[in-house]
């Protein structure tokens, strides 16, 4: 049994070999090393951004005064991030000012983008092997327990460990890009790019204005 598992190891690890030995007509598509990106789904999250922009401003500014601006978008995120960003800087002992005047400018602008077609998204590294460790547990009771409701406990203890690391993926993203300039000069930048869940995209979006209808009225002759 052995030797029949390790033959067909070998032969899996020769495979990618022989494959890219064959010529093509187009490139052939190549995935990137794993990399992490954060999932935007509650308001406290836009806060531990607010955070983490207002150290990274007030370290690049050096005690330099700024005002921060609103975005340009009349959504719930610009709205709230706005007034995050403004209690972050002063908490962190920055000199935040009510108007522009001789002062740094903070500015904000929100990109949301929606993949329309998007491919398979590979899940985490030995996923699929904790899977199967659990299902080969998850037997045993068949086999030497009396009790065949036990065959759960396995399941439920991996379940308990890893829920709380458990993240979908999204068809939809936001770039926001936290800006400081003055005088046409452009003294800080910062874009981080996160997955949100679909129905939130109209926190990051401004809402649409109603539709003004014209009504037109027939008069005729009689």
């Amino acid at each position: 049994m052995i030797r029949k598992v390790l033959l067909l190891s070998t032969i899996t690890l020769a495979l990618p070999g022989c494959f890219y030995a064959h010529t093509s007509q187009a490139p052939i598509a190549k995935t990137y090393p794993i990399t992490e990106q954060h999932k935007m789904q509650a308001a406290h999250h836009w806060q531990v951004l607010a955070d983490y922009e207002a150290k990274g401003i007030l370290n690049q500014l050096k005690g330099q005064s700024v005002y921060v601006n609103g975005g340009d978008k009349n959504s719930p995120f610009d709205q709230t991030f706005h007034q995050l960003l403004i209690s972050e800087l002063v908490n962190d002992g920055g000199s935040v000012m009510v108007s522009s005047n001789a002062a740094a400018e903070v500015s904000y602008d929100v990109n949301l983008i929606e993949h329309k077609d998007r491919g398979m998204i590979r899940p985490p590294e030995g996923a699929l092997s904790v899977l199967a460790a659990g299902i080969a547990v998850a037997t045993v009771p068949y086999n030497r327990w009396t009790e065949p409701a036990l065959a759960l406990i396995p399941m439920a203890v991996a379940g308990d460990l890893l829920i709380g690391n458990v993240v979908s993926e999204s068809t939809h993203e936001v770039a926001i890009t936290t800006r400081v300039t003055q005088q046409g000069m452009l003294l800080h930048s910062s874009t981080n790019i996160y997955y949100i869940n679909p129905g939130d995209k109209d926190h990051y979006v401004e809402p649409e204005q109603p539709r003004a209808t014209a009504r037109t009225i027939r008069v005729t002759d009689r």
